[in-house]
């Protein structure tokens, strides 16, 4: 592989690629950077997410930025606004010791008043999103009859996103002596058509396989039942401690909703999808960026320009549509060098899709079963163990304590500080998930419905141990503040508490027989606000509490849902967290976000 300086670079970019870090050209870069200086010619380039295209395009283009010369020279066309402040953030520090280049990024969802005035000051170099090029190019606000290069970035994805028509208005008002450079990771027919329309004579450059996928990626896949893709989703998170993902859902309703219901239970998340504003967008990709997020979920489009080389993981909760989006998908994971996972978390019915995708892809989705609790006790063991090798001790703080210490302990043997160590340390949390049920679909039965052994709700709450409790919704309490509160007061997990009734002024609450006397006795004595708690075990089918009625209906009877009147409604996860890393949730495993809005 040649280094930079063999590609015939000038020394002021070479002195910026140097600082920034880059010493050696990744494949797409060495042999898109020598084509692009030295043809007349368009040329379509073929590179999967995550090669470098950005450079690949962007050190040629500023070769031929003109100090002086008035006019936008250079425009670069691309799908999202995420993607044309990437583009131009890499162009501004190409050309650091560069005279006279004036890169601006304009896209919708910013102030078009600011980059109108940003062009007017001498822009350059405009990397566009094709809507707000094209509101600008009715404003009169910009003039690409100066425009001596034309660079189409991601070019299959503004297809599938419906720019084609936008493209053609663009691409008839930009010279026709100009050359075109065509970057894409995939090569269907609609980005051949484009280029084929709009392109003379173009050189195709191919790095690696067409449509394939980066082979840095190990491809994975798990089969679950539908009602338990988010509770399989938290414990592969919880399996993977140093996990740094991007989780892919297909609507923006199922992206926040899962956003809510993860943050809610304790992990460290965001959304990113197209109804936030760029404020709120910038906001949540800062936090990414600077990895104060663990997760990101994204919808395709939000998640382009995604440019984050630490991704571990791309988790995909729902398999997209087309082997392009899970292609893209993927590519946003295993960048710079790194390698990376794709997780797909899909149901029996999708098996078929993984197949495809393979046949498509010319790859193999490796299958993994959704880690137990035994993994996810030793995973989270280890990764504290690692923390505690790389804490820096404060001697000054321990001063007082150490003689202390040393007293105590000079009678035990290291073997035997390790193991009362582990024993105090990591008992409750090896407790905490070693009764989890196995999510996983037992795929040796032919018609692959039935999972392996797990006790079911139903099973579990089928003595009716329910508690009736004089707090309701008049006092501000949902399902989701009742679960809380309850496995507050009484330190029980969430997914011992069962289904809930929440009236005006009193409530009632399944709980599982084993830890009933735990939760009905922690009451006693409690207070909510000044006002006394008072408890009852209800009667489970036969009625109210001891010595009242209850319920909306004569009899108290149960409803086929469990509930004694009311609505049914959905498990909330509002619930505690523990010590270390998060739990289950709910005993049905079921998340509201599931059920997703017709389209």
């Amino acid at each position: 592989m040649p280094a930079f300086d063999a590609l015939g670079l000038r020394a002021e970019i070479l002195r910026a690629l140097n600082e920034i870090g880059w010493t050696e050209p990744t494949p797409v870069q060495a042999q898109a950077i020598p084509l692009l200086l030295s043809t007349e010619r368009d040329v379509v380039a073929l590179a999967q997410t995550g090669t470098g295209k950005t450079g690949a395009f962007g050190l040629p283009l500023l070769m031929d930025i003109e100090d002086g010369q008035r006019g936008v020279q250079a425009l670069v066309l691309a799908p999202t606004r995420e993607l044309c402040v990437q583009i131009t953030g890499d162009l501004e520090k190409f050309s650091k010791y560069l005279q006279g280049v004036r890169p601006v990024a304009v896209y919708g969802g910013a102030n078009i008043r600011e980059q109108i005035r940003a062009i007017q000051r001498g822009a350059n170099i405009v990397v566009a999103t094709p809507g707000r090029l094209l509101d600008l190019m009715g404003r009169e606000a910009v003039d690409l009859s100066t425009v001596h290069t034309v660079v189409l970035d991601e070019a299959d994805e503004m297809l599938n996103m419906g720019f084609q028509d936008d493209l053609t208005d663009i691409l008839q008002t930009t010279p026709p002596e100009k050359r075109t450079w065509l970057f894409s990771a995939t090569m269907g027919s609609e980005v051949r058509h484009i280029a084929k329309r709009y392109m003379r004579e173009a050189e195709e450059l191919q790095v690696g396989e067409r449509n394939a996928v980066a082979s840095a990626i190990q491809h994975q896949y798990t089969v679950v039942h539908a009602r338990d893709r988010y509770a399989a989703l938290k414990r592969f998170i919880d399996a993977e401690p140093d996990l740094f993902a991007i989780v892919f859902c297909r609507t923006k309703h199922e992206t926040q909703e899962l956003a809510t219901a993860l943050i809610k239970d304790g992990f460290v998340a965001d959304a990113i999808h197209g109804d936030l504003s760029q404020a709120q967008r910038d906001h949540v990709m800062g936090r990414y960026r600077a990895r104060t997020l663990q997760l990101l979920i994204a919808t395709d489009v939000a998640a382009r320009g995604i440019d984050v080389n630490e991704v571990t993981h791309v988790i995909h909760f729902d398999l997209p549509g087309e082997a392009e989006s899970y292609t893209h998908r993927s590519g946003r994971t295993a960048r710079a060098g790194r390698t990376g996972v794709s997780l797909s978390i899909i149901g029996v019915r999708e098996m078929a899709k993984v197949r495809q995708l393979e046949r498509m892809l010319r790859t193999h989705f490796t299958y993994v079963r959704v880690p137990g609790g035994g993994d996810i006790g030793k995973a989270q063991v280890v990764a504290y163990m690692k923390k505690l090798q790389d804490v820096e001790v404060d001697h000054d703080a321990l001063a007082s304590l150490l003689p202390t210490a040393h007293a105590e302990l000079s009678a035990f043997s290291k073997e035997e500080l390790i193991e009362r160590f582990m024993s105090v340390a990591f008992n409750r949390l090896i407790t905490q998930f070693r009764d989890l049920p196995d999510l996983n679909v037992d795929l040796s039965r032919k018609d692959h419905t039935a999972r392996v052994e797990r006790p079911s709700s139903r099973e579990r709450f089928s003595t009716g141990k329910q508690m009736f409790i004089n707090l309701g919704s008049a006092d501000g309490f949902d399902k989701g503040k009742m679960l809380g509160y309850v496995c507050g007061v009484s330190g029980v997990q969430g997914d011992v508490i069962g289904r809930m009734l929440i009236k005006d002024v009193y409530s009632f609450v399944d709980i599982e027989p084993g830890h009933f006397d735990q939760v009905f006795n922690s009451f006693k004595g409690a207070n909510y606000k000044g006002r006394k708690i008072r408890v009852d075990e209800a009667q489970g089918a036969q009625g109210g509490p001891r010595g009242e009625g209850h319920g909306d209906r004569p009899g108290g009877g149960y409803r086929s849902d469990g509930h004694r009147g009311g609505p049914k409604g959905p498990r909330s996860f509002d619930g505690p967290r523990g010590d270390f890393r998060k739990r289950e949730g709910h005993s049905d495993g079921k998340p509201r976000f599931q059920k997703r809005p017709k389209r």
